[in-house]
């Protein structure tokens, strides 16, 4: 895939997929951000921290996709080669972590605890999708590279130190 058609379908699966889950289900839930927030001033500066470092982690794993593997995050349109550098150095499923990050961000803004429940919930569904279908997928695709990093690097729970490939 040419880096232009992968940049775009790695942004338009970013707009459909944790775009829907961080961005339209909590503002759903919330009555379209219609509570007030919380009276706790520190709930709110955590929650926002929460946010602002998931959009981050987020938009940095998107753009390894388009750029160092040449494909998008989408089942559809995958990489060319398997994506290792980054914060996927760190961690295997920095979207994941970084969407459930912004969805209890904004619990914790809003004091919002149907949104918490709901983290709970897409939590557990990502969990079933990855060990069912991304991870045997991964291990078909790109076989021992992806063994190699799945022992080395964590899936939910980041490393402290950066996984050297090489």
């Amino acid at each position: 895939m040419r880096k232009p058609s992968a940049i775009a379908g790695s942004v338009l699966f970013l707009i459909l997929a944790p775009g829907v889950v961080a961005g339209l289900l909590p503002w759903l839930l919330t009555d379209r951000y219609g509570l007030p927030f919380s009276s706790i001033a520190g709930f709110v500066a955590a929650g926002s921290l929460l946010v602002i470092a998931g959009l981050a982690v987020l938009l940095h794993a998107f753009t390894r996709f388009a750029l160092e593997g040449s494909g998008t995050p989408a089942p559809v349109a995958p990489t060319e080669k398997l994506v290792v550098g980054g914060i996927y150095r760190y961690v295997r499923n920095p979207m994941y972590v970084a969407v459930l990050s912004i969805i209890l961000g904004q619990a914790l803004i809003f004091a919002h605890w149907p949104v918490a429940l709901y983290a709970c919930v897409a939590g557990a569904a990502m969990f079933a999708f990855v060990k069912t279908y991304e991870e045997p997928t991964l291990a078909r695709r790109y076989g021992a590279s992806y063994e190699a990093y799945r022992r080395a690097v964590p899936g939910w729970w980041p490393r402290l130190t950066p996984w050297k490939d090489r």
